[in-house]
């Protein structure tokens, strides 16, 4: 039977472990290096176990195109371009070996979300010991096999996706001989609303493929992630609420 707890490293994440916290670099170093570091040791003091980044370039995610097609209407990035904002917003691979340091020196887990099998090689060569995969690329089977088949620990983001679609990449990730993953909650929202997140779907989610479920989380503030916690602990202490 799939256990519901993994190991990253030297910790056990999982049912009955303390809460292991992932910071979110993303974008927000905003083209700065020194910036992206000062973010890792914040993020180290404020308490994450881990930070985490994302590996692609503006050529891996899409194509140069400034047809309508290639622009978002609405939400946060309103007005841009896919390829403009790929440029803006990916974190040069040329840090990466120099970020993963800081972490190391900073006491702090690193990882990445790789979009390609390009950035899944590049992580390999970087000595990455697990990998995230994102929301949006539940569906690419390909990639989740490939990350799979590297026999590491990984973390699958699941918003947006069915029940079916969610299945099919757990199965993915068994036939590679991998048992070693876990699912997050996710809703795909920037930002999310908490009242429209559903935290009850963690405990379906474990239930249903019997491995750790944990948060991924774009609300603003910090009771989402709270109530995730709490609703856990109160369901190991068979607490109805």
């Amino acid at each position: 039977m799939q256990s519901r707890r993994i190991k990253i490293r030297n910790r056990e994440i999982g049912e009955g472990c303390p809460c292991y916290i992932i910071a979110e670099m993303s974008a927000n170093h905003a083209g700065d290096f020194h910036r992206a570091v000062e973010i890792i040791h914040a993020a180290k003091e404020a308490g994450a176990d881990c930070i985490k980044i994302q590996t692609y370039t503006p050529d891996t995610m899409t194509i140069n195109c400034d047809k309508k097609y290639f622009h978002i209407n609405g939400g946060t990035w309103k007005g841009e371009n896919l390829y403009g904002l790929y440029q803006k917003a990916n974190t040069p691979w040329e840090w990466h070996g120099r970020l993963k340091e800081e972490a190391e020196k900073a006491g702090i887990d690193f990882f990445s979300t790789p979009f390609d099998k390009s950035a899944v090689d590049f992580l390999e060569e970087l000595g990455v010991e697990f990998y995230k995969i994102a929301s949006f690329e539940i569906v690419d089977i390909p990639l989740i096999k490939y990350i799979a088949s590297k026999r590491k620990p990984i973390i699958m983001s699941t918003g947006m996706a069915t029940l079916g679609e969610i299945e099919e990449a757990v199965e993915i990730i068994k036939a590679q001989g991998n048992s070693d993953f876990c699912l997050l909650k996710c809703s795909s929202a920037y930002p999310a609303v908490p009242e429209q997140m559903n935290l009850k779907t963690i405990t379906h989610l474990k239930d249903t493929f019997n491995v750790p479920v944990g948060l991924s989380d774009h609300s603003m503030g910090s009771v989402s992630a709270i109530m995730a916690v709490a609703w856990e602990q109160a369901l190991l202490k068979n607490i109805f609420v």
